[in-house]
């Protein structure tokens, strides 16, 4: 067979996860959707008729995964772009979000990364080839007020999908981080009808205001998912492919200013820090990197 085979989790009506199908269905590929909610798809579905499967799956029972996985591989024999599309967002500020709220947000918008990510690379490390594209957020990379463990969870999975990627360099695996800004998907309307758990009073305003103003910006967002599902098919065809790629004209300025920001916060503090070396260690000239580092065994990892 022809095209490629894809599996994308999360998929509902309206979000990033339709956006996606659709678009790899654009260009003749084969998909696997999945969604905790199948029922939901299945008129969309039959109109692609045997180039799509849906697959029921809670991404966070690793047990599911593995299934859901399986059945993939099974159907179109094997699965070249897992998309980890899956996540959502708690309102809640960092003192005062519930635990259960705290664990519910990592368990899904991280760990059940990782159990995809554990299920799908065996079969593509057995083939030398495959995508991942792990949708990230420019929350990730620009903490959210009021989003704090989102955010968190977030450059979380920035990180991972970094180190994955040099631990993939020598095979035939393609790893992409994906940092969508405030796209017209039903991500904001969900927070209409959604009390704010929050065990601080003192924050409660605070997000009660960021909740309005998510509510009251829903259907106005300026992100198309279907352009930005394009823009990731785009991405992957482009050689050498981005390490990352910001979607949506607000997100793209919002991370560029953040990335100044920082470099401008911390190369003027550049004497402090390289104060902090032996005498004898410092050296004049460009600082070593992390990977040439590694290269000639001098890094020890993150001490401190």
């Amino acid at each position: 067979m022809s095209g490629r085979n894809w599996f994308i989790t999360g998929g509902t009506p309206g979000g990033f996860g339709i956006a996606f199908a659709e678009a790899a269905l654009e260009v003749g590929d084969r998909v696997v959707l999945t969604s905790r909610r199948p029922a939901e798809l299945d008129e969309w579905a039959r109109g692609y008729e045997d180039r799509v499967l849906i697959v029921p799956l809670d991404v966070t029972d690793a047990g599911q995964v593995q299934e859901a996985v399986r059945v993939a591989e099974q159907r179109f024999g094997g699965i070249d772009v897992v998309v980890n599309n899956a996540g959502r967002g708690w309102i809640g500020s960092i003192e005062g979000m519930p635990d259960s709220g705290v664990r519910s947000t990592f368990e899904l918008n991280f760990f059940a990364v990782l159990a995809v990510l554990r299920a799908v690379l065996p079969g593509m490390r057995a083939r030398d080839s495959g995508w991942i594209v792990n949708v990230s957020s420019v929350a990730g990379l620009h903490g959210v007020t009021g989003f704090g463990y989102y955010s968190a969870s977030k450059s979380a999975l920035e990180a991972v999908t970094e180190v994955l990627r040099e631990e993939l360099s020598a095979t035939g695996i393609q790893v992409l981080a994906v940092e969508p800004g405030a796209f017209r998907t039903r991500a904001y309307s969900g927070f209409a009808d959604v009390a704010v758990e929050e065990t601080v009073t003192v924050y409660r305003p605070m997000l009660e205001q960021v909740r309005a103003v998510m509510v009251e910006q829903d259907g106005a967002q300026p992100g198309d998912p279907q352009r930005g599902a394009r823009a990731v098919i785009a991405a992957m065809a482009h050689n050498p492919p981005p390490r990352r790629l910001v979607l949506g004209g607000e997100g793209f300025d919002t991370v560029v200013s953040t990335l100044e920001a920082a470099i401008q916060d911390i190369s003027a503090h550049e004497e402090l820090s390289r104060a902090a070396d032996f005498p004898d260690s410092r050296k004049t000239g460009q600082p070593i990197s992390v990977r040439q580092s590694a290269a000639v065994g001098v890094s020890r990892g993150p001490t401190r």
